[in-house]
């Protein structure tokens, strides 16, 4: 072992779970109770059929957080690219065997559950880009060829996902490496380059893209023209936020939402229904506890020592920030409706174990965080 390794020790167990970050577990766990809370309204004071199911998802989903902060980093950093080969892999399959659901083929029937390996691409495409770039000096990245390797890396996931199809996943793969890009050094005139070369090619998107897509973009731009069609879950969403006032109209009397008229309550449009029951406040309050998220999220990033956690860090926050901002954005009609849920609210099951999964990564940056690795991962010398 080095003298570096000499003088940095691995963490015996009871060290790492002391070291591990309770306060920001603590904030999960608030979270996922606001979430429990609004499943409980929208089944209309029912445990069933989603609070309870959700409950058994959210604890396992802890252990499992837990389980994965206490795992050495560089293991991590080591399998990452089996991770994404393996998630490309179950991109393929569901491209010629997936199930099919709601008019899209994300899907794999495992028997007891349903799989949707697009949710788990968001966290081995950060395990993989973070394994790329950790190995690049500063002078690497600075050259245009050294990029083309991660940008294949991007590229496959995101065309396999957008065939499903899924646009909002697609986005959020494609955005949440662009922060490790950053991160990484990449300077911001390639972003530039890349922005107008998309928004130049948006023309040619549109020729490509589905009906219900293109009438998504349509109902977005003007949801009043068909208000008992495409723009129905717009107008009644907003109608809703607008209802909830200051204070709102207090737990389990939401009138949008229990007389069902607001769609989809207990996923997609769950923040509406908050909004209805509790106002103002109380989505200021949620969004309040998601920036306390992102905080320590970050900060536990800029903590590291390392260049591969550091990697891992941005690219875990900010697909967290970027579920939040997408979700709300979409429900208040800033922009169109692409199908993401709000983290740790919504119910769902694999959306759930991703999103606890990368928190667990973020952990272990934290717990490992004075592990120097060296390039070839191994101990810095």
């Amino acid at each position: 072992m080095s003298q570096e390794g000499l003088n940095t020790p691995d963490l015996t167990l009871r060290q790492k779970l002391w070291q591990v970050h309770w306060l920001f577990i603590m904030l999960l766990c608030v979270a996922a109770g606001v979430g429990l809370a609004m499943l409980y309204s929208a089944a209309n004071g029912d445990m069933q059929p989603w609070a309870s199911r959700q409950f058994a998802r959210f604890c396992i989903g802890l252990l499992v957080m837990i389980a994965i902060a206490l795992i050495d980093i560089r293991i991590w950093m080591r399998y990452a690219y089996v991770f994404y080969v393996i998630t490309l892999g179950l991109l393929v399959v569901v491209e010629l065997a997936g199930t099919i659901g709601m008019g899209a083929q994300r899907w794999l029937n495992l028997g007891y559950f349903n799989l949707q390996p697009s949710e788990l691409m968001k966290i081995a495409l950060v395990l993989a880009l973070a394994r790329y770039f950790h190995g690049g000096s500063i002078e690497d990245v600075g050259r245009p060829t050294y990029l083309i390797i991660p940008l294949v890396m991007i590229a496959l996931p995101a065309a396999l996902v957008l065939r499903q199809p899924d646009l909002g996943t697609t986005l959020l793969l494609v955005m949440a490496s662009g922060a490790i890009f950053f991160t990484a050094g990449v300077r911001l005139w390639k972003f530039a380059i890349v922005l107008i070369a998309g928004i130049g090619g948006m023309p040619v998107a549109w020729q490509f893209m589905r009906e219900y897509q293109k009438q998504r973009v349509l109902t977005f731009l003007n949801p009043e023209s068909d208000p008992l069609g495409a723009g129905y879950h717009i107008i009644q969403s907003k109608i809703a936020l607008g209802s909830g006032g200051l204070f709102g109209k207090g737990f389990m009397q939401g009138t949008q939402g229990h007389l069902r008229f607001l769609p989809e309550m207990q996923t997609d449009f769950i923040f509406t229904m908050l909004a209805e029951e509790f106002g103002m406040v109380g989505g200021v309050g949620l969004l309040g506890l998601y920036a306390l998220i992102m905080i320590y999220g970050f900060a536990m990033m800029l903590r590291c020592r390392n260049q591969f956690g550091r990697l891992v860090g941005a690219g875990i926050t900010t697909t967290f920030f970027l579920y939040v901002f997408i979700n709300i954005a979409m429900v208040m009609g800033l922009i169109p409706v692409v199908g993401v849920p709000l983290p740790l609210i919504s119910y769902g099951g694999t959306a759930m174990m991703t999103l606890l999964i990368g928190f667990g990564l973020l952990l272990s940056v934290w717990v490992h965080r004075d592990v120097m690795i060296g390039r070839r991962g191994g101990d810095e010398v």
